[in-house]
């Protein structure tokens, strides 16, 4: 078995880092500890790097389809993990699962109709929605002593109605689901999926899930893919899969797309037409070593992350009791309720960049919902989350309460 060694740092600055490289850029100084940006700051499973290794070695790049070893390793894992049975003419490959939920909006929907989605919820997704001449219709999640939960009431309502429950107007025709959730970290148990899609399906919507966190989960939590429930399911959704958070390859633009029903993949591959291409060479010799060899690395890994997670609860409760923590069931971003601060929107965000010196990602941009929120990323080195902790328990304390 091979060890890997997670507390290792290594420098990212120098690199066209986006997380590390445009700190100036983003937060108006270069020296804060940057955890916004959802990649990791660890290196890749030696698998993977050998596979991009041994690919460089041939001297020719040229146009390169998506080898059946490739589809066997996805069907193999997606049954093994969720005895979930899939077709390989279900895959679709995409550069990304924002380009494909885009592609997604503009297939099953037309100019102003109503799209149903989360508040708050990945910020991207505020933009594909208008930008297809959608609507949003945003139902806000309730927050119950620390814990995120589906208003089924409120989603009833927008399907009912479109975009506004007090203004009926257009149906909705299509729902985003994000799961586990971004920013809030909740895996969506079964029962819950089974709920939400019931009501969307029988308003005649489809259901556009992603899942590209799914791998990535804390305490034993399980995974339940929206469209391995039923059949029926299947037939009104695609389900965004991807490599490249499990796996930290996020510069290796490959994501997959599972879509059972012909009608839907049909549709889904005119509206990305020729704008949308495959993911490259690399990108798919990564993703077959990682599905294949990754997961002695990846089990490391997410004992590596729930030790982080571990130690931000304890600090946080211990030493910034002000600052409530949501913890997550999935992803490595933690969800941060800050409002026992009593800062306003511009206060909060000079708070943690100017008195903490710590680059996170502000809760406005996820919605109305995440104001007074702030989202941190601790796929980080323990090292790294422990400067930062300390650096904003120190500024808390500085506050003139």
């Amino acid at each position: 078995m091979v060890h890997y060694d997670f507390d290792r740092p290594i420098l990212r600055t120098g690199t066209d880092s986006v997380k590390w490289d445009l700190r100036k850029e983003v937060f108006g100084r270069a020296d804060v500890i940057p955890m916004w940006v959802a990649d990791m700051d660890f290196a890749v499973a030696e698998p993977i790097t050998e596979a991009l290794r041994r690919r460089t070695e041939h001297p020719v790049y040229g146009y390169t389809r998506v080898p059946n070893t490739l589809l066997k390793a996805i069907i193999a894992r997606l049954k093994r993990k969720y005895s979930w049975k899939v077709q390989p003419e279900w895959l679709v490959f995409t550069p990304g699962v924002i380009p494909a939920i885009a592609a997604a909006v503009r297939a099953y929907t037309h100019p102003g109709d109503a799209v149903v989605m989360a508040d708050p919820v990945y910020h991207p997704f505020w933009s594909v929605v208008p930008d297809a001449g959608c609507r949003i219709s945003a139902s806000p999640l309730k927050l119950t002593d620390g814990r995120y939960e589906m208003d089924f009431d409120d989603l009833r309502q927008r399907f009912k109605a479109g975009d506004n429950p007090f203004r009926p107007g257009p149906p909705a025709r299509a729902m985003i689901l994000c799961n586990p959730h971004n920013p809030v970290g909740r895996e969506w148990s079964r029962p819950e999926l089974i709920e939400a899609g019931r009501i969307a399906i029988d308003a005649g919507a489809v259901v556009i899930s992603d899942e590209i966190h799914c791998e990535l989960l804390f305490d034993g939590v399980q995974h339940t893919p929206f469209a391995a429930i039923s059949e029926e399911f299947a037939r009104n959704s695609l389900v965004c899969l991807s490599a490249t958070k499990t796996f930290n390859l996020a510069g290796l633009a490959a994501s997959v797309i599972v879509i059972p029903d012909v009608r839907l993949r049909t549709e889904f591959q005119r509206a990305r037409g020729s704008l949308m291409p495959q993911p490259d060479v690399m990108a798919l010799a990564a993703l077959e070593a990682a599905y294949n060899y990754g997961d002695e690395w990846l089990a490391q890994l997410s004992a590596y992350l729930q030790g982080n997670l571990d130690y931000l609860m304890n600090f946080a409760a211990q030493r910034i009791p002000r600052l409530k923590v949501i913890r997550p069931e999935g992803t490595y971003l933690v969800w941060l309720d800050c409002r026992a601060l009593g800062l306003d929107k511009q206060q909060l965000r000079d708070f943690f960049i100017t008195q903490a010196g710590v680059g996170l990602d502000d809760g406005n941009a996820f919605g109305p919902g995440g104001a007074g929120f702030q989202r941190m990323n601790i796929a980080c080195t323990r090292a790294t989350l422990v400067e930062a902790l300390e650096r904003i328990e120190l500024a808390v304390n500085q506050l003139d309460w």
